[in-house]
This record gives C-alpha cells, structure tokens and sequence, in this order.
C-alpha cells in the first residue's frame, strides 16, 4: 500500500514554520552548515562520527536535505509505503527527516522494531501497549465515500495525548480481501505509542484523518498491490547492531 501525505497546520504553527525556514536560508545559518559539512572530512571527527553510526546518518540526512533547497517541506515525507505479511507489517517513509528509517513490527513475537538502514542499527521501540484500545473511543458512522472505487465507511476514534485532544478518522472498506490489518493495528510509529489502527475498525483504511489542535495530517493509498513478498522484508538484518 502507498499513501500520499498532506499536512494542516494552525497560524500559530505555520507561522513559526516559516519562522524556521527563514532562519535555514539565513546566510548566517547556511555558512553554519557548510561548516560543519566540512568538518565532517576531518579525520578526528569522522572517527567520532563512526562510532555513533546513528547520530553520522542524522546528520548526513538533515544536510541532504538542506542542500536540496527544499525548507521545511523537505523534511517532512512525501509518502509512506506500508507492506503487509502474514501478521507482520513494514513500514517505509519515503524522504524526509525519517527518510532512512523503518519501522517494523512483528506479529509472533508482539514487537515493533525501529530499523536504521544507512546506519545499519535497530532499537526495540518500548511502550507499545501505553494507548490501551479502553482509553480510544471507535464510533462507526453511517457515512460513506468512494475512494480507488472502493466504497469506504466512516469510523471516528477519539482519544487524548498528553491531556491534548486527538480525532483520527479512518475511512475504512471490506471490499479488499486478504490483508491481516491486526498487524497494522499494533504497529506504533512514535514514542507517544499512539496506534495506526485500530482492531475495533472493520475493513482496511484506504484514507487517515488526524486531527491534533495545532496541527492535521491526511494520509490516503494512492494505489494497492497484491503480490508476492520475501520473509527476509519483515527480519532485522543479521549485520545490524542494536542501538
């Protein structure tokens, strides 16, 4: 499944947005950049830099992107391609800050797993069941939509984050058959554990509404496919360390 991403944001928010993108195209900022770009060749500091192979692919990947020109709009991503298996579920942010990093999760053994691929390093991401399925209210609707053809129904989940209001509003359609979204359903994509999916919702979500009080997010599939997918898609890599 590939979905597109677009994002809504309040003034307040968008304002200091643009403040920030100013202050990356200050010559001042840029001259602070192209510094460090080059003290990235320095023998004693590419020693440091190879001993914390993480903070190395941060920093590689924050230059990339400010040397495209982008601003702010280049570190977020342009898509998200999730890949499902079985009871397991893959997940792949396609440019951005997060460009460089998977997450995913494992059905028999219950576990997410944050995977670094440039600088070949895992992490166990913790608290997966901090969001109990209780504390989120599901409301199906009787509201429907027509998305890729598909006939979706409208579910609302309702929830709250740090004491701050959270709407996720999936539109969801039991008209694709053979994909296991309890995988989805368990996935976590942040250290606020807060769940992609939930079991509670029937069918599979073709469009994700989240409404935060500052900021929206919209993800919708651009396309799905039913193919064949290697074992080797949904295993850390052997010759990755963990971080």
């Amino acid at each position: 499944m590939t979905w597109k991403i677009s994002m809504d944001m309040d003034a307040d928010t968008k304002e200091k947005m643009d403040a920030a993108e100013q202050k990356m195209n200050d010559p001042a900022t840029k001259a602070q950049m192209q510094e460090l770009k080059e003290k990235m060749n320095d023998p004693e500091f590419k020693k440091m830099m190879e001993a914390n192979p993480q903070m190395k692919a941060q920093m590689e990947q924050m230059m990339k992107m400010a040397d495209s020109g982008g601003g702010m709009d280049s570190f977020m991503p342009k898509a998200i391609i999730i890949k499902i298996k079985g009871q397991n579920t893959l997940t792949h942010m396609d440019g951005g800050m997060m460009g460089n990093i998977d997450v995913l999760y494992v059905g028999s053994k219950n576990t997410t797993y944050k995977i670094d691929r440039e600088a070949k390093t895992y992490s166990v991401m913790s608290g997966s069941d901090t969001m109990k399925l209780k504390d989120v209210k599901i409301t199906k609707t009787s509201e429907t939509a027509k998305i890729l053809n598909y006939t979706c129904t409208k579910y609302i989940a309702e929830s709250s984050v740090q004491g701050q209001p959270v709407k996720q509003i999936f539109w969801t359609t039991t008209a694709i058959k053979g994909l296991d979204m309890k995988s989805l359903a368990r996935q976590r994509m942040g250290n606020n554990q807060q769940a992609m999916f939930y079991e509670k919702i029937d069918g599979v979500p073709l469009k994700i509404e989240m409404k935060h009080p500052q900021m929206g997010m919209t993800m919708e599939v651009l396309e799905v496919k039913n193919q064949s997918l290697p074992a080797s898609d949904f295993t850390v890599p052997k010759d990755f360390k963990e971080d």
